[in-house]
């Protein structure tokens, strides 16, 4: 994971600059270069990942064009070889293609991108400032402008607090040229809708998502599993041990009295012989380790704050006692297969609707949280399930399909990986639980009892009264709400309100986020 950013414009004040831009030195602690193009800074905070050599250093330079990337290209190699007999490169980092790229291709080679990345680009031919990001926003992003009306660009909204008055998300699957946002990717959007029959969907899942995580294991530095013990997670790392010619390296997380996830991570990482290593975290951590947090997370969502608080703190852990650097993630497969409360989806096309929404909103929350949990531990995240043919092709699955006509969530997945034993039966068909009810069920229990403890409830109503946007609704949302605003002021918009099941659908109208509270979470909390 890197950081970058960019002033693109005549520089007013060199020192805010860098202040704002030292405050993600975590997401790249090997190497920093700020760069004047003439017209403007960029800077680069560097984790080594492809191309450890100093070479591989950014920003990279062309003909007075610079170019600063956070991400990694897959089959950059391909790529590299087609232009080497018009360019030359003096590394191995897949990001040195993009310059060389941009001269035959301009902004048309974003979509040509099968990436996770974030970039900023400086054209020396006309001034110009471009940016784009990847199509789910994998890789973060935001904007905003200073009071000259010059825009900047940064990994996360704290390099940008007290630089500009309104700190927005770069909006995935576009590029920004000419003061414009431009769309190049809309991976909702499927031409057609795939009408394979069951058997079919499931052989093209299996073979995607293998892909999908073979190409996610090339790196230069070391690579790591989080190991949930929950479908998902499960399933990358089983993939991976059968693709890697030594053990992998697994880590878990749970509150030692009732993490229900703990047991099924052993029993996975016993069943495909990982080298397995276990994290408790006591309920002191958990309150303790809240602000922190909130501040990497930069939200105040509900779910999102619960369900990072032990991820942030087993990423801890491996960036202290390991020198792993990259770390595969179970992210992006709800949205795409399911939650809990899509049982309740009246039709395929709302199911359909609603996955569309949650893909389209992923990089303000779930993929916020791997990211900022996994980088500000000076770690890189990589997620399978958000690879594009595999996100691409499932989208455009029927819906009719992906419903839960099985008495099983995500069967389609389930079902694509029965014959090979990549899992246990249990594993397998384990009904899925909440993340912060596999952390411990008495960890949003202590999070509720610390709120209770922080407000009295004439102290809830008066100070929730103060927010327009995404009012309060608890003293637990109220207590996450303050201190993200301690941190990042008036900027509550960065996020689409709270992340809740769709209200209008009979059986969702919940008061909680957490599937716990859903009529049908039934065993999945066991």
């Amino acid at each position: 994971m890197c950081s970058i950013m960019g002033y693109c414009g005549p520089v007013v004040d060199l020192d805010k600059f860098k202040e704002g831009f030292q405050r993600t030195i975590s997401r790249g602690p090997d190497d920093s270069r700020i760069v004047d193009t003439g017209n403007g800074l960029l800077g680069f905070h560097r984790l080594a990942i492809m191309g450890l050599t100093p070479s591989g250093m950014q920003p990279f330079q062309l003909d007075g064009s610079y170019v600063v990337c956070n991400g990694e290209i897959y089959g950059f190699e391909k790529i590299k070889e087609e232009l080497s007999d018009r360019y030359s490169f003096a590394s191995d980092s897949d990001c040195e293609i993009l310059l060389p790229l941009y001269k035959e291709y301009g902004t048309d080679m974003f979509a040509m991108l099968d990436a996770e990345f974030a970039c900023i680009l400086y054209d020396g031919d006309t001034g110009e400032y471009i940016a784009a990001r990847d199509p789910i926003g994998i890789r973060p992003l935001y904007y905003g402008y200073d009071e000259k009306g010059v825009i900047l660009f940064a990994s996360e909204a704290k390099n940008l607090v007290g630089l500009t008055d309104k700190i927005m998300p770069f909006p995935p699957g576009y590029y920004y040229k000419n003061g414009s946002f431009t769309c190049y990717c809309d991976i909702t959007k499927s031409e057609h809708i795939c009408r394979d029959d069951l058997e079919t969907v499931c052989r093209n899942i299996y073979d995607l998502l293998i892909e999908g995580v073979k190409k996610r294991l090339v790196a230069d530095a070391k690579v790591g599993f989080l190991l949930s013990g929950g479908l998902d997670s499960s399933l990358v790392c089983a993939i991976a041990a059968k693709e890697s010619r030594k053990p992998i390296r697994t880590f878990a997380i749970g509150m030692r009295e009732d993490a229900i996830d703990l047991k099924y991570a052993k029993q996975t990482a016993e069943y495909i012989g990982s080298e397995h290593t276990e994290i408790y975290m006591t309920p002191e951590e958990v309150i303790d380790t809240l602000e922190e947090v909130i501040h990497v997370l930069g939200t105040y969502d509900i779910t999102t704050i619960r369900a990072s608080v032990g991820m942030y703190l087993v990423c801890r852990a491996i960036h202290e006692q390991t020198d792993i650097r990259v770390l595969l993630t179970g992210e992006i497969s709800d949205e795409l297969f399911g939650y809990k409360y899509t049982d309740f989806a009246p039709g395929p096309e709302a199911f359909q609707e609603e996955s569309v929404k949650r893909i389209r909103e992923l990089h303000m929350y779930d993929v916020l949280r791997a990211d900022r949990c996994i980088s500000s531990n000076s770690l890189e995240a990589r997620v399978p399930f958000g690879d594009l043919d595999f996100v691409t092709y499932v989208m455009a699955v029927d819906p009719e399909l992906k419903m839960n006509h099985y008495g099983k969530g995500k069967y389609l997945l389930r079902h694509a990986f029965q014959e090979d034993s990549y899992l246990p039966q249990e594993i397998l068909w384990r009904e899925k639980a909440a993340f912060s009810d596999a952390v411990g069920h008495s960890m949003v229990d202590y999070l509720k009892e610390y709120a209770e403890s922080v407000y009295t409830d004439q102290e809830m109503e008066t100070l929730s009264e103060k927010y327009t946007y995404a009012r309060p609704f608890t003293k637990e949302s109220l207590l996450y709400r303050e201190i993200f605003e301690k941190y990042y002021p008036g900027q509550a918009e960065m996020i689409a309100g709270f992340w809740m099941p769709n209200k209008e659908w009979e059986g969702c109208d919940v008061n909680d986020p957490s599937a716990r509270v859903l009529s049908n979470y039934g065993e999945s909390g066991k």
